[in-house]
């Protein structure tokens, strides 16, 4: 939806490279052991090789047109990699020590994914990688606290372990999915965490307005962390799982105020 507030000759390249973090992000939730995500993740690591040789380009709906983005924009290779270097680290689904672990999490799957949007749109001026990086982490989290009873499910752990010693979250009852004060709190702090990182995000004034597109996940943030303070804090609260169906007007505002 962001993307659509692009400007047109630069949407195509956007749904590349969000479509792109999609197949790496969803490598860990498709695959059944750690050893075959990362031979998914080399087969893109060696796609993104083969593009910056200038050789063949593989045939595949998504290498195609990241190869295009990627030629038209000349688009950082490294940054990139590193993308894919975060989702192998997510392979191994260890719980996060602390909260810092949590946001580095947050800024390297999410911030760095929001400063080659910038460049798509020729938009990393300014303070626009700064408000990146912070809006990348909110939105990082708010997507982490939307997702817990998938992960959950699944046997994953987001919450780190200091947060969790902190309020008197018993693993046990996480992982059974109960809802207790202890969880609300723990997600209370994580919402709080977030709605910071939104707030300094947004202080940011001298951002080009051609790169608004890149920042507008800040509004999909901002909705989310709103819903979860109505339903006090409780993920699993089943209204939670109903797609706001404002979001597109509240993105089409803040593209037509030049806000974020």
């Amino acid at each position: 939806m962001t993307a659509l507030f692009a400007p047109a000759d630069r949407r195509e390249d956007l749904f590349a490279l969000y479509a792109f973090n999609y197949e790496i992000a969803r490598v860990r939730e498709i695959t059944s052991e750690p050893m075959l995500g990362q031979m998914r993740l080399q087969w893109w690591r060696d796609s993104l090789e083969g593009i910056y040789a200038g050789g063949a380009i593989r045939r595949h709906e998504v290498v195609e047109p990241l190869a295009t983005a990627i030629r038209r924009h000349n688009l950082d290779r490294a940054a990139l990699e590193r993308l894919i270097d975060a989702r192998e680290a997510d392979l191994a689904a260890d719980q996060p020590r602390t909260l810092d672990q949590l946001i580095e999490h947050c800024r390297r799957t999410s911030s760095d994914l929001l400063d080659v949007a910038l460049d798509i749109l020729d938009a990393r001026r300014g303070e626009a990688a700064a408000a990146a990086d912070k809006i990348g982490i909110a939105y990082a989290l708010a997507g982490l606290i939307r997702a817990l009873p998938f992960h959950l499910r699944g046997r994953r752990v987001y919450v780190p372990v200091d947060l969790m010693a902190k309020v008197g979250l018993k693993l046990d009852d996480l992982l059974e999915l109960r809802r207790t004060d202890a969880l609300r709190a723990a997600v209370q702090r994580l919402a709080e965490v977030a709605r910071d990182y939104l707030r300094q995000g947004r202080e940011y004034r001298n951002v080009p307005r051609a790169g608004l597109a890149a920042l507008l996940p800040a509004t999909l943030a901002d909705i989310h962390l709103r819903r979860l303070a109505r339903v006090g804090f409780d993920p699993f609260d089943p209204r939670l799982a109903k797609p706001p169906v404002l979001a597109p007007v509240r993105l089409a505002l803040a593209a037509a105020t030049g806000r974020y």
